[in-house]
């Protein structure tokens, strides 16, 4: 279920990273991408003036309509969110929300003009945040959706040249990668993200879903728990440790399919 965003300024990255903090960001999900709430700042924080009306006034419709989403409500949700973007157009989650939203509703309903706008949503919020790591994971996955994966790696290709110094287009690039069972390319981009980031707890959530695929249990459990000594808001990950724990007590054969996908 993709994630969403409750708020109207730029989300806080960790990597639920916040998100997602998420949804954000680095953890397991079922589905293609998880739900995911954005921290507000305070002006004591900032040290700049508080919001104003209209940033007020988007914020409560995108709280809103995450709630809705949250519900299985997505008709209603995109109602909330068309709303947030009339009261405050400049924030590219409110965009992040509505492509998620037209790309659940045009996934279910196979209706190309819904997953025409969810690209389009997409694009936008790209534009106004060009390192908004989840719309760049949700574009990519739409674009495989629609049976064009080799633009779905093109698009975190080019980010990943663009931004040579960050980690985060290579952890997507990996977690690409893993979806369609290519396991020793996704690892030699995790490599590459965890030198440019050690500390970054998705980048770990994702080497212990590559060690997990791989079947070395035990190296998965050890990268789970460095992910989450990085970062303990990530409910998924203990689960999958407690599972993991099981099959290892047991003696359990490794299961050739494929673990649930990080969500941050």
């Amino acid at each position: 279920m993709p994630k969403l965003f409750k708020t109207t300024e730029h989300h806080v990255q960790d990597a639920l990273g916040a998100e997602d903090l998420a949804n954000t960001q680095g953890l397991l999900f079922t589905g293609h991408f998880p739900i995911r709430f954005c921290l507000i700042l305070s002006f004591f924080v900032l040290g700049c003036a508080g919001l104003t009306g209209c940033q007020f006034g988007a914020r409560n419709q995108n709280s809103r309509g995450v709630a809705m989403y949250q519900q299985g409500r997505y008709a209603e949700a995109l109602q909330y969110f068309e709303q947030a973007k009339l009261t405050d157009a400049g924030n590219p989650d409110t965009y992040y929300n509505l492509a998620s939203s037209y790309h659940k509703l045009g996934t279910a309903s196979k209706d190309p003009k819904m997953i025409d706008n969810a690209e389009r949503m997409y694009n936008t919020c790209l534009e106004m945040s060009p390192n908004h790591v989840d719309c760049y994971r949700g574009l990519s996955i739409l674009l495989v959706d629609k049976g064009q994966p080799e633009k779905g790696f093109t698009l975190l290709k080019d980010w990943a040249i663009k931004n040579p110094g960050l980690s985060e287009p290579r952890i997507e690039l990996a977690r690409l990668h893993q979806e369609f069972n290519q396991n020793k390319v996704a690892e030699q981009y995790l490599n590459e993200a965890l030198a440019m980031d050690p500390n970054n707890p998705r980048a770990w959530a994702a080497k212990g879903r590559s060690r997990e695929m791989s079947g070395d249990l035990m190296m998965a459990v050890q990268n789970y728990e460095q992910s989450l000594a990085l970062n303990a808001s990530q409910p998924e990950l203990y689960q999958r440790i407690g599972a993991l724990k099981v099959r290892l007590s047991q003696n359990i054969p490794v299961n050739p399919a494929a673990p649930p996908t990080t969500n941050r």
